[in-house]
């Protein structure tokens, strides 16, 4: 049996790896309306009512659209620096919008992508202290949108690769117990998206990411033993990725 000491560090090495899946393509939602005038009185509702956006918070919300649109470009152009403050400008305002109307599966998609987007840029710089946070704020609102959107296998993926990520952050402070629900949850996603698309390459990584981290923090037998098996036979047919091949080869050089 494989032992559960000889990875932490090299998953700590991993840790600053954005999350295997790529950004999802969701479109900034348009600015609400300016609310109406009054008209009868709503009937009750069991979801929480959402409030109209004030002038200035409409405002400041196509602010914020335009600057993660900026974001964005200088981030795909190598521009961390300014993508970071692009996005550090635009997330209060699309927070402002969520809190507003919690049920809009538009806004929450925005905001779980503009954080995902910063926490990106923040690794990329080497600005550790501000990645986890970041990843961590995202999670609901990516459940929210996997539990509205079941079938969209790109943002489950997305989901799937910032929970590994906040588990190795975990894990890289010896927090075991912390990281294994994370991991846990990461598992069953990514387990889903290899069962629909069993040759996905990014679903593949993140199913081996998540094994390795779950087999280190799980009471269940035999998740490290999959995970050798599964990254031999992906070093050997060239489908592992930079993140999970150095943590597979110290595995089949301390285990055969």
């Amino acid at each position: 049996m494989l032992t559960k000491a000889v990875l932490p560090a090299l998953l700590a090495l991993t840790a600053a790896v954005p999350a295997h899946a790529q950004i999802a393509d969701i479109e900034p939602p348009q600015a609400p309306p300016e609310a109406p005038a009054p008209a009868e009185a709503p009937a009750p509702e069991t979801a929480p009512a959402a409030r109209e956006l004030t002038k200035a918070e409409i405002a400041a919300f196509n602010k914020a659209v335009d600057a993660f649109n900026a974001g964005q470009e200088a981030q795909k152009a190598g521009d961390n620096q300014g993508a970071v403050a692009k996005y550090d400008a635009a997330l209060p305002a699309i927070r402002t919008a969520v809190e507003a109307d919690p049920a809009s599966i538009d806004n929450a998609g925005f905001l779980a992508n503009a954080l995902y987007s910063a926490a990106s840029a923040y690794a990329a710089l080497g600005q550790m202290d501000k990645v986890a946070p970041l990843y961590e704020e995202s999670l609901p609102h990516w459940r929210t949108v996997v539990e509205a959107k079941p079938e969209d296998a790109t943002v489950r993926n997305i989901l799937a690769g910032t929970l590994v990520q906040v588990g190795n952050g975990k894990l890289a402070i010896q927090d075991r117990g912390g990281a294994d629900p994370y991991y846990a949850e990461a598992l069953k996603l990514a387990r889903k998206s290899v069962e629909e698309a069993p040759q996905d390459t990014i679903s593949r990584n993140l199913l081996l990411s998540a094994l390795i981290g779950a087999g280190q923090t799980s009471t269940e037998e035999g998740m490290l033993e999959e995970a050798l098996t599964m990254g031999k036979a992906m070093i050997a047919d060239g489908t592992i990725d930079a993140a999970n091949r150095p943590t597979v080869e110290a595995m089949v050089a301390a285990n055969g």
